[in-house]
């Protein structure tokens, strides 16, 4: 009997909104891939095609196995393990009593994290030897962004290769807007990040501090990963 899934998943956006998909992929003990889907989504912002992406895959996961969950999205890592318990005691709304962003997908991955065992793991994108695991969930997602077909092993389905210049050593600093799970530009706004001269609270109803790097959102200053929530 399996005693602990490891599992990844990620979401592509080719424009944020733009073509977007979901993926995920599952180990085997000895660290190789054992199976694996992506699915399209038509046109989406990051942030729905990452949180698709974990529903998907909890969705697909034995809920009596526990788990390990490697995400290269901090704003879906944050969204399931540091600000969920808060907006379902506030019915789903932020501390600023503003809807939840992508609240349908919040709730429904809510639901299927309900007496089950999940380890979230962050793991950065694009490294060069970096997780195979994470590195497969991405190159999946993005070419079913891109061709906006489904793909996966049970349909016979070859892995992806690799896009062009994808991978980085680690620590390299990325103007990209996969680097570390943060979005410093927001793909067609031309929208600058900058160190906040004051505290604030951004529209996720998390708190940011000065000096920590914010973006302008439709509501004000935020967290980049949240520039492009849906509220």
């Amino acid at each position: 009997m399996t005693e602990k899934i490891i599992a990844a998943c990620d979401g592509a956006s080719k424009g944020n909104p733009g073509p977007a998909a979901w993926a995920w992929v599952i180990g085997t003990e000895s660290g190789e891939i054992a199976h694996w889907e992506a699915g399209p989504l038509g046109t989406a912002t990051n942030n729905v095609a990452e949180l698709t992406a974990l529903l998907r895959l909890l969705e697909r996961l034995d809920p009596a196995v526990p788990a390990e969950v490697r995400m290269d999205s901090q704003y879906a890592m944050k969204a399931v393990t540091t600000w969920l318990p808060g907006w379902r005691r506030k019915g789903w709304k932020t501390s600023a009593g503003t809807p939840v962003a992508n609240k349908e997908l919040v709730v429904r991955i809510d639901e299927l994290l309900t007496d089950r065992h999940v380890d979230f793991v962050y793991t950065p994108a694009h490294q060069v030897d970096g997780d195979p695991l994470n590195d497969a969930a991405d190159r999946a997602a993005s070419h079913s962004a891109r061709s906006q077909e489904p793909a996966g092993s049970a349909a016979g389905s070859e892995l992806p290769p690799p896009e062009p210049g994808s991978a980085r050593p680690a620590g390299a600093r990325s103007t990209g807007a996969r680097a570390a799970g943060r979005a410093p530009r927001r793909a067609g706004s031309g929208a600058p990040t900058l160190k906040a001269r004051f505290p604030g609270r951004c529209r996720c109803g998390q708190p940011y501090a000065k000096g920590e790097t914010i973006m302008k959102n439709s509501a004000g200053w935020g967290h980049p990963t949240c520039a492009d929530a849906v509220s």
